[in-house]
């Protein structure tokens, strides 16, 4: 029996029950609930104009808040959690709230577009900041908090596109508002807390209109259940990826099983062999944990798509969906990460490039899911592992990859041992570099080794053209991305900090 959707919404919980599965939240927002604050720019997730914060009830009993795309979020996921727009904002007595003051005073919006989506990201990292600072109650003097460096302020507003103030205004007030007296936020967190947990859901979420079907389990075992009973139904993670194919490609996606409500599938395990990350973990958590042990990964996680996409994109969905050109897979396969599949009672795993056959043909079975990622960790021989990734793309946020690439082996002073490298933009799946490997495999990591390196990474690639790059731009850059590996890793070189302090870094993560 289908349920209605409930969450909670302009300081009340609201059910809707009469909307397309598909419906997006920015939709329901301008037709349904008339409030057309959030603008409509690219319907991809691209621009940030949509930009809302959607808040969940945490383990702790508190709310955490993100910033997400609500173009490409369909309404269904919103059940059991809190929307916020910049509605919101406005206080009783119609004051500003300090995010807003501070746009105002820095001058901060010009033709006003994409002002909403900025003042919900700004809206985003003022709460985490003072949830940062005096705990999940609220901060009691926001003004007292540390203001996020200009980088900080940079990377939380990577999602939001404006073409008429440069930007600089823009930083300047996400530096200015943590200086405003003002409220501390638009809601009581505890009560909110308490009001997500009278609607929240112990079992699986049933929502259907017009026969399309929407289900939300619980538990793995519900959603292996759903699957193996109905094998065609679409699996939806983040909808980062499925959200475009029903605002751009207009497809219709048959029935769906939502695995945002798995609590197992966003855990993160870490033991002495592996790093486990449930493949619901959202791609910014995965990140964050991922580069606790391998801090070489840091400029990738800051790199990957932009912040709002990271918090809703989830790891697993990104391995899943196999794009040559996603950012995740290169650097996982060159640490030797393995995936685990679930059909069924059944689970199996699989290094991760084993996993992708062809362009979008994977080793999976139709009711089999991807149940989590296993990354090695730095302990062991592995303690010695050079490890960098790189991203070449036309722009250094919130872009597409031109070429990505991974690179890693052990080093036996100065011998090479077990190297993996993986490319993506190279080939139809994320690709490992065969001949490259073995022409570095047990060779002394000196310069010539490297230059006999890059001319056999002719024979493992082909690459096409596109808008992205010329298939000789793509070669000539991945090799010189493995050229400068070797610069920043080779023997006795003072200036590759990661070579110099990659022990440190094992020894305090063993």
């Amino acid at each position: 029996m289908s349920e209605p959707i409930r969450f909670y919404h302009r300081n009340a919980i609201r059910e809707v029950s009469d909307a397309g599965v598909t419906r997006t939240v920015l939709q329901y927002l301008r037709e349904d609930a008339h409030c057309t604050g959030t603008k409509e720019g690219c319907a991809e997730g691209d621009c940030g104009a949509c930009t809302v914060v959607v808040g969940e009830r945490d383990a702790e009993g508190g709310v955490s808040f993100k910033a997400v795309n609500a173009c490409i979020q369909f309404l269904p996921t919103l059940d059991g959690r809190a929307l916020f727009t910049v509605e919101d904002l406005r206080q009783p007595d119609g004051s500003l709230h300090p995010v807003q003051q501070a746009m105002v005073d820095c001058h901060g919006s010009q033709c006003g577009f994409c002002t909403p989506g900025f003042v919900m990201s700004m809206w985003a990292l003022y709460e985490k900041t003072g949830h940062e600072h005096a705990g999940q109650q609220g901060c009691a003097n926001k003004a007292a908090c540390s203001t996020p460096s200009r980088d900080d302020i940079a990377n939380a507003l990577t999602g939001n596109l404006c073409r008429c103030t440069g930007y600089r205004p823009i930083l300047d007030a996400a530096e200015q508002m943590f200086k405003l007296e003002g409220p501390k936020a638009p809601v009581d967190v505890k009560s909110l807390s308490e009001t997500l947990a009278a609607i929240e859901r112990n079992e699986t979420f049933h929502y259907e209109h017009k026969g399309q079907q929407y289900d939300a389990p619980r538990t793995v075992e519900g959603l292996a259940a759903i699957k193996q009973a109905r094998p065609n139904t679409r699996i939806l993670a983040g909808s980062t990826d499925i959200g475009l194919w029903v605002t751009k490609q207009m497809r219709e996606l048959g029935d769906i099983v939502y695995v945002g409500q798995v609590e197992a599938m966003r855990e993160i395990r870490v033991s002495d062999a592996f790093i486990e990350i449930g493949a619901g973990v959202s791609v910014e958590r995965a990140y964050a944990e991922l580069a606790k042990h391998y801090p070489e990964l840091e400029e990738m996680w800051l790199r990957f798509a932009s912040l709002p996409i990271r918090n809703a994109g989830t790891i697993g969905g990104n391995v899943a969906n196999g794009s040559p050109i996603g950012d995740s897979m290169p650097g996982l396969i060159a640490l030797g990460a393995r995936v685990v599949l679930r059909g069924g009672a059944v689970e199996r795993e699989m290094p991760l490039e084993d996993l992708y056959l062809a362009y979008q043909k994977k080793d999976m079975a139709e009711h089999e899911f991807v149940l989590a990622l296993k990354v090695p960790t730095r302990t062991g021989a592995r303690a010695n592992l050079q490890f960098r990734t790189y991203k070449v793309s036309k722009r250094f946020d919130s872009d597409i990859s031109a070429v990505c690439a991974a690179f890693a082996f052990i080093a036996d002073g100065d011998t090479v041992r077990e190297p993996r490298i993986a490319f993506g933009g190279m080939a139809a799946t994320p690709k490992r570099a065969t001949h490259t490997e073995a022409v570095l495999a047990d060779a002394q990591w000196h310069e010539a080794t490297a230059q006999a390196a890059m001319i056999a990474m002719g024979n493992d690639y082909a690459p096409l053209s596109d808008m992205r790059a010329t298939s000789d731009y793509r070669l000539e850059a991945a090799k010189n991305t493995l050229y400068r590996f070797w610069l920043e890793t080779r023997p006795h070189n003072p200036l590759a900090p990661h070579a110099i302090n990659v022990r440190n870094v094992a020894a305090e993560t063993a």
